[in-house]
């Protein structure tokens, strides 16, 4: 027997009541490709947005190693001390058999997964640009709605994913570690560049004096980087999360930035900024499912794609020539 569609009033209502587990039956319908529920999901952002937006969206990226579970949960149980109700969403590198999340996050994250202060959500990167779940902005928007005012977005830390959520978070904060080489840390410039501040993770025992170092190198090296147009700039910490040493410093180095960024008028235009560019983003995957739906497309263009893999149409005709399907070109 068909299931009944979820009834938007009652989400609405629990949300607003933070009653978790109707935030996170909202946050599979805002997750689902169902094309009714794509419908009651905007329906449903659309109630919840003028109780979202006073939240502090905190972005956590890394390589493989750095220990960004470890961070978040002892970052996490440092802010909730100070009195503050966090959401973590997590987004778990995904299972190519299954294509669903693997869901770590949440078994590493002890504390803070049972803690009544603290939701983690963790989602599967699979089929998502870069490992920026498709939903992960509404899904920020929830949980603001249900009480939350500090949201975590933890990438899988590839080295993709960086732009899209600077995107979607006021702070962009980059985890790094000491004493490791160029191929370890897999750390572009562009990634730097978009950073408004760096941790030294693991400075701990004999690893301590290199995070020092690593911290003074890093340093320097922000200094020969692009200007932030806010004038912010972006601070070195190091912090050993084993031994909750430099949690604190961390925490005060991201009010810091939030103070600069609310005082001079930046933090509201960013979001602005970032208003219109998921309008684009939605509207670019809208029309290209919309184009994809339409009768012949899908056969025409694996026709194509088989003519581009033998060498026998360039990519640049291929697209011309759906374009000229469309009559678009």
């Amino acid at each position: 027997m068909r299931r009944a569609l979820p009834d938007i009033h009652v989400l609405k209502e629990g949300i607003l009541a933070g009653d978790i587990a109707l935030l996170s039956r909202a946050i599979t319908l805002v997750e689902s490709t169902n094309p009714q529920h794509q419908v009651l999901a905007a329906q449903l952002i659309d109630e919840i947005l003028p109780y979202s937006g006073k939240s502090l969206r905190i972005g956590i990226t890394g390589v493989p190693g750095v220990g960004k579970s470890t961070f978040i949960e002892s970052f996490g149980m440092h802010l909730i001390a100070e009195g503050r109700k966090l959401a973590v969403l997590a987004i778990d590198p995904s299972s190519n058999i299954s294509k669903g999340s693997i869901l770590g996050d949440k078994t590493r994250m002890e504390q803070l997964s049972v803690h009544p202060h603290a939701y983690i959500r963790p989602s599967s990167a699979s089929g998502s640009l870069g490992g920026v779940t498709y939903k992960t902005r509404e899904t920020t928007l929830l949980c603001e709605a249900a009480g939350f005012d500090t949201i975590i977005v933890e990438t899988v830390g590839v080295g993709q994913s960086e732009t899209e959520v600077s995107q979607i978070t006021d702070f962009f904060l980059l985890l790094m570690l000491a004493g490791a080489g160029d191929e370890l840390q897999g750390i572009k410039r562009g990634i730097m560049e978009m950073a408004d501040g760096m941790v030294i993770t693991k400075a701990d025992g004999d690893n301590i004096h290199k995070a020092k170092a690593a911290r003074s190198e890093y340093a320097r090296a922000l200094h020969f980087m692009p200007p932030n147009a806010s004038g912010w700039i972006p601070e070195v910490k190091i912090c050993s999360s084993y031994e909750n040493a430099g949690i604190a410093e961390v925490a005060a180095m991201i009010d810091k930035f939030h103070h600069h960024q609310v005082s001079n008028g930046h933090f509201e235009q960013k979001r602005s900024n970032q208003n219109l560019f998921a309008f684009r983003q939605l509207l670019n995957e809208g029309l290209f499912r919309r184009l994809l739906a339409q009768h012949g497309v899908q056969d025409h263009i694996h026709q194509l794609e088989a003519r581009v893999l033998n060498h026998t149409l360039s990519p640049y005709t291929a697209v011309h020539q759906v374009l000229q399907h469309l009559s678009l070109g």
